[in-house]
Parts: C-alpha cells; structure tokens; sequence
C-alpha cells in the first residue's frame, strides 16, 4: 500500500511515459496518431528523461492506468451505478471509489470540449447574437486565451457586461450544462456525472485578462472601476498589469529591463505615470538613463496604440519571468515574509 501511494506522488506526465514505455514501440506509434504535435513533443521528452523504474513500481502504474480505462468504460457503457459494481468486485471498494472520483473529475472538464479545439474565430461566429449571458457561460468553458480574444472583438458595451457575468459565474447544473451544449453541438456524447461544475469566477476573469490585449485591459477595468469597483480591485489583485510594476523591488525591475530593448522602454515611459517614470529610469546605468531621456525629448506624436502595445510586451516579459521563477510578484495585499 506504501508503495502505491508513493506511485501516485509522480508526475502525471511521468506515469503517462511509464505507460508508454510498457506498451511497447508498436503500440505506443499507434497512440501517439491520436495526440497533438505539442503532446507528443512533450511526452517523448518524458520518455526520454524516464529513469529507471523498478519492475514493482512500473507495474502499480500500468495497474492504475488499466483500472482507469475499465471505469471509463464501465461508466460509458452501464452507468456510475455499473461501473461502481463492476469495480468494487475487480479491485475492492476503497479502490473502486478512488477511479469512481478520478474519473468523475476528468469527465468535469470534458464538457464543451468542443469550445475549447475550436479557434477564436470560429468560437465568435458560434457566439454572434447570443445574449451576454449565454456568451459568458460559453467563454467560462474556453481556454483563457481564446476567451480573452473573443471578448476583445465583442462591441464595448457587450465587453464589460459579458466580463461581469464571468465573474459572477458559480456553479451551473449537469442539466442545463448539457442543454446548452446540445444545442451548440449536435454530436452530443459528453456525460456530466458530478452534482455541480464549477465554471467562471474571479480566477477565471483575472486569467482572462492577464491574456488580453493593453488597450482591451484598459478600457474594461477603467469601466468596471466606475459601476464595480469591488469587483475591479478583486480582478486586479489576481493578475499582474502595468501600474503595478511600482510594486516591483530595484532587482526585479533591473532583472526584468534586461530583457526590455531601449526602443520599447522609451515608448512605455512616455506613456506611463511621473512615479513609473522615475523609477524606471532610477534602475538603469546613468548612460542608458541620459539616451532613454533624449529619445523621449524627440519622441514625438506618439500613438496611445503603440503606448500600450510597448507597455504590454513589458508585463508580457515580468510574466514570463515570474514563470520562471526568477521573479516573485505581489498580488493583492501584502505578502508574508520569512525573516532569515
């Protein structure tokens, strides 16, 4: 039993190259027609990092992945009731229930799975004339970058409202989730086997934005500052946007300029605040400092488009850092702090 646990604490990426591996050269080609460029890429690499597994440990993960395909099927084929049976008389009960639960979360975020293989603007033709709420029930099943473009090409007014909605999305019955894919999907053959999905949210919102555009960015939480400030304050607490890099220490900032080219830093300034500005410039070399002033002196009829693009590359570059770890961001609030 020890050693099952210990199994379950691998990556799931590494359980599913240790499958692989047990299936065999020929067996394995035949899966990998079914994956995406991306997934196959970053299995092989799985694969190729797979260190040396003890037969025991190799054959509780093969054990674990079959009792899964046999849940899944028992599910698909008889029910959670059949399924549940068959299980318990294969594997026990206290097992049975750990598949019965694993899969009933998997089958949770297959829903409009449909939504999520479509592109942007194949999901704007599937939402034009919807109404904004039907709109937001739809983008709270999308991936965050798809929803982020679809929204930043919905009419300004529609914008904020179907943002609104997202964020006040909580939970929506089996029933009505396979309602509405009904009638976006005619091929239907998604079952929803938990009591409530959880879509939307404020998460959902500030990951959303965190994909939008500087200009959409702008607009939405200038508007939403105004009718909902709340609900603005709440969003920006959990995503990173421009006006936060006063937050920033004098390290991370002269991390994150090391990857901003002075063109682009130069346009940001002279869009940005007197106390962005100065700090800014406080955390780059006096010469760097004396070239970027110039170059603003010069800068003339500067468009607020390109303002924000600049701005936008310079969030898009702390994200990425923070990412990697090379940079910690405070989000809403202060943080705790260990003192060494």
């Amino acid at each position: 039993m020890a050693a099952a646990k210990k199994s379950k604490k691998l990556m799931a990426s590494t359980r599913a190259a240790a499958v692989i591996v047990a299936l065999g050269t020929e067996q394995a080609s035949a899966v990998y027609k079914h994956l995406r460029e991306d997934e196959i890429e970053k299995l092989s690499l799985e694969v190729a990092r797979l260190e040396k597994m003890p037969s025991e440990r190799m054959q509780e993960i093969v054990d674990d992945f079959y009792g899964m395909c046999v849940t899944h099927k028992a599910i698909a084929e008889g029910g959670a009731f059949y399924a549940r049976e068959v299980l318990e008389k294969a594997f026990g009960a206290q097992q049975a229930g750990n598949f019965m639960d694993r899969i009933s979360q998997a089958m949770q975020s297959r829903a409009f799975s449909f939504v999520r293989d479509a592109n942007y603007k194949t999901l704007m033709m599937m939402l034009q004339n919807e109404h904004p709420q039907t709109i937001a029930f739809i983008l709270s099943y999308a991936r965050a970058e798809q929803a982020s473009k679809a929204i930043t090409e919905l009419p300004k007014d529609i914008q904020l409202d179907v943002i609104k909605r997202i964020a006040h999305l909580d939970s929506v019955s089996p029933e009505i989730v396979e309602l509405v894919e009904v009638v976006l999907e005619k091929a239907f053959d998604t079952v929803v086997t938990v009591d409530m999905t959880e879509i939307g949210g404020i998460n959902y919102v500030a990951d959303i934005m965190n994909h939008t555009d500087r200009t959409t960015e702008k607009y939405i939480f200038d508007e939403l500052g105004k009718s909902h400030p709340d609900l603005s304050e709440n969003i920006r607490k959990l995503m990173f946007v421009f006006e936060d890099i006063v937050n920033l220490d004098d390290m991370s900032i002269q991390r994150v300029l090391r990857e901003v080219d002075n063109q682009i830093l130069t346009v940001a300034i002279k869009g940005s605040t007197d106390e962005i500005k100065d700090l800014l410039l406080s955390n780059v070399s006096s010469r760097a400092k004396e070239g970027i002033l110039e170059d603003i002196q010069y800068l003339r009829n500067v468009r607020l488009k390109d303002v924000e693009a600049a701005q936008q590359q310079i969030v898009n570059i702390i994200r990425s850092l923070e990412e990697t770890g090379e940079i910690v961001l405070s989000r809403g609030g202060e943080e705790d702090v260990i003192i060494a």
